[in-house]
């Protein structure tokens, strides 16, 4: 066969679908279902998203047509979004940035600061996190919230960590773009200022629009990877003369037969966080996100999963960094008044890979090893990257672009 593809998430499927009927190929999957962290679990007909909240739209026209071309528009319904932020007892606009003068209502001593950090802040090039945020944003911003906020959702200070994953992720302002803020709101000019949603009210929808028509192996996880006669053999069975990997990238050279034993120690420095959140029947809202950067709460976002269906419905998901048992969460959602009842739980594998120190050294090195072995990375852990899922859709198409040119 042409062409064995690892895992079945929005990155393996996509670009399966980008590549059909130019080369035979199939994925294997080691889940019992396709999805990957996409993957919504239905209960009581509510979409409830196990690693955080998926939606889609994307600023790349390329995207936009190849998902209208497997999931038309007229299936899907346009949610704008309206996230807020829990700043020191209060509720403002996101981004905070664009928010100043809902600040100036109850703190003008603190929009004063933020406004003048703001514009004495002078971009340099720094190899930290946090100093990204300070020359960017300015001290009183990057101290107030920004900081606080990114300790909280990484499990790290900011100051260990790499800042090479922010752009694209936060909406970054310039000068001119702060002060016409300070005069009328500012715009939400993330990605995903507006998006869309199955009719169907899951994500699941997509995910089976993407898998239609594709060779899966559900349930056939890749245990041995091994070059034979010029060919990729998996698990000593299944032969492929090219492979394209979403596996995560520290676990991928514990598979592949032969791997240099540097490369198995960068492996063994990448780390990643794992996610803790509840389905809660709630009060209504006019929310679609809340972020709280408090560390009096263990929750980290609340995602009103219920404002992404047609029509609306009262539910949210709460979601807090790490292994929390049900009783903690529930117990913590009590202090919302917004949440009544605890519906369901999860504690996920694997949700986001973590930009330490470390993070640029061990991905360069893993994968100027897979391409010296003709390896293919694809995907969130496979190119250990902070992939939303349209940014999946983008690299599936650099991938197969690359195919498709030789």
């Amino acid at each position: 066969m042409d062409l064995g593809i690892i895992g079945a998430g929005v990155s393996g499927l996509s670009v399966a679908k980008m590549l059909a009927g130019r080369f035979d190929l199939e994925i294997l999957e080691k889940a019992p279902q396709i999805g990957g962290i996409a993957r919504v679990k239905m209960v009581n007909g509510v979409p409830y998203h196990l690693v955080g909240g998926h939606c889609f739209n994307s600023k790349n026209s390329r995207v936009v047509e190849f998902v209208d071309q497997i999931l038309p528009k007229s299936e899907m319904h346009c949610i704008k979004r309206n996230a807020r932020i829990a700043f020191k007892g209060h509720k403002v606009g996101y981004p905070l940035e664009f928010s100043i003068r809902e600040i100036a209502s109850f703190d003008a001593e603190l929009a004063q600061r933020i406004t003048e950090d703001f514009f004495r802040a002078s971009p340099t090039e720094t190899s930290n996190l946090a100093d990204w945020f300070r020359c960017r944003f300015g001290n009183a911003l990057a101290e107030e919230y920004l900081i606080p906020y990114n300790r909280k959702i990484w499990g790290m200070e900011p100051s260990e960590m790499d800042p090479s994953w922010v752009e694209g992720k936060l909406p970054i302002p310039n000068k001119r773009q702060f002060f016409q803020a300070l005069f009328k709101s500012g715009d939400d000019a993330m990605v995903h200022s507006t998006f869309y949603y199955p009719n169907s009210n899951t994500q699941n929808r997509l995910l089976e629009a993407l898998a239609d028509g594709t060779s899966i192996h559900t349930a056939e996880g890749v245990e041995r990877l091994e070059r034979i006669g010029g060919e990729w053999v998996v698990n000593g069975q299944r032969r492929y003369q090219r492979i394209i990997s979403t596996m995560p990238l520290d676990l991928l050279p514990k598979v592949v037969a032969g791997v240099p034993q540097e490369i198995l120690d960068l492996a063994g420095l990448l780390r990643w966080n794992r996610i803790s959140n509840a389905l809660w029947e709630t009060e209504e809202t006019d929310e679609t996100w809340t972020y709280h950067p408090d560390p009096g709460t263990i929750f980290h976002r609340h995602i009103h999963i219920g404002r992404f269906m047609a029509p609306e419905r009262n539910y949210s998901i709460t979601e807090s960094l790490g292994a929390r048992t049900a009783e903690l969460m529930e117990s913590e959602g009590k202090k919302f008044p917004l949440l009544k009842t605890m519906i369901d739980h999860n504690v996920s594998e694997r949700a986001y890979v973590v930009y330490d120190q470390n993070y640029k050294k061990a991905v360069s090195g893993i994968k100027a090893w897979m391409q010296s072995v003709d390896l293919i990375p694809l995907g969130r852990f496979g190119e250990w990257e902070y992939y939303n899922m349209d940014a999946c859709m983008e690299s599936a198409f650099r991938v197969a672009d690359g195919l498709n040119a030789h």
